[in-house]
């Protein structure tokens, strides 16, 4: 059982990594078997949150109000991380959107995980569900908030190290670190959503701003930043 790593969660206000935005990073290092220390920031997304996502999560439109965007909270996360392996479950989501949004801010996010869902995967084949509630619920791991990402970050470290005290010695090779693996399009492929584009054209119709670009030919980067600039009063300048 590896005795330092990253167990983190994200939540997103969708699926997609290239259409969706992560409004809450929860993270734990791990260092020789004990918590050292804890990530939890929000991040304030460009488009709203969904009723969904709130229903969901508990995580409301008021409550990234005031959080810093992701120019300033990626970067960070980024650094928590470090040269660590990550730990996570359904890991190859959180980390296609950690991957995507770093790229899109220049940044590098090249790492090697290992994946509870992966390791139930092989040792719990008659298990109906997989998911990280009933893994727990199975285990009697205790998750104060589900679907929160530190409170989900903290359950999954706990679940891969339950799973390694059982498994480990009949199963070694699939508790081993792989490299994670996801290809993001790039900075300057990804258009804009038609989602941001319309987000856009109604902020510039509400904010009385000259509009000065293309929709049909921004990128997402390009449009994130002319709704940042429109939401923080600069004219989308």
């Amino acid at each position: 059982m590896l005795k330092s790593y990253i167990a983190f969660d994200l939540e997103t206000t969708g699926l997609d990594p290239e259409q969706n935005e992560i409004i809450e990073i929860g993270a734990l290092k791990v260092r020789d078997g004990k918590v050292e220390e804890r990530f939890m920031e929000f991040i304030r997304p460009c488009q709203p949150v969904s009723k969904t996502i709130t229903d969901l999560t508990g995580i409301t439109n008021e409550m990234v109000a005031d959080a810093e965007d992701s120019k300033t909270v990626i970067p960070a996360f980024l650094e928590f991380c470090g040269n660590d392996v990550l730990v996570g479950h359904n890991i190859i989501f959180d980390y296609s959107f950690m991957k995507n949004q770093a790229a899109i801010l220049g940044y590098g996010f090249e790492k090697q995980g290992v994946d509870t869902l992966r390791i139930a995967r092989r040792v719990h084949k008659d298990m109906r569900s997989k998911s990280l509630e009933a893994l727990c619920s199975y285990y009697s791991i205790v998750n104060s908030a589900a679907h929160r990402a530190y409170h989900d970050a903290l359950a999954t470290a706990k679940l891969y190290q339950t799973l390694a005290h059982y498994y480990e010695e009949k199963e070694p090779q699939v508790f081993q670190p792989v490299v994670l693996n996801y290809k993001e399009k790039g900075r300057e492929e990804i258009p804009a959503t038609k989602k941001q584009v319309d987000f856009l054209m109604r902020l510039a119709v509400q904010k009385k701003a000259a509009v000065t670009w293309e929709p049909d030919k921004l990128t997402k980067s390009e449009a994130s930043g002319l709704i940042e600039s429109l939401l923080s009063g600069r004219g989308g300048k």
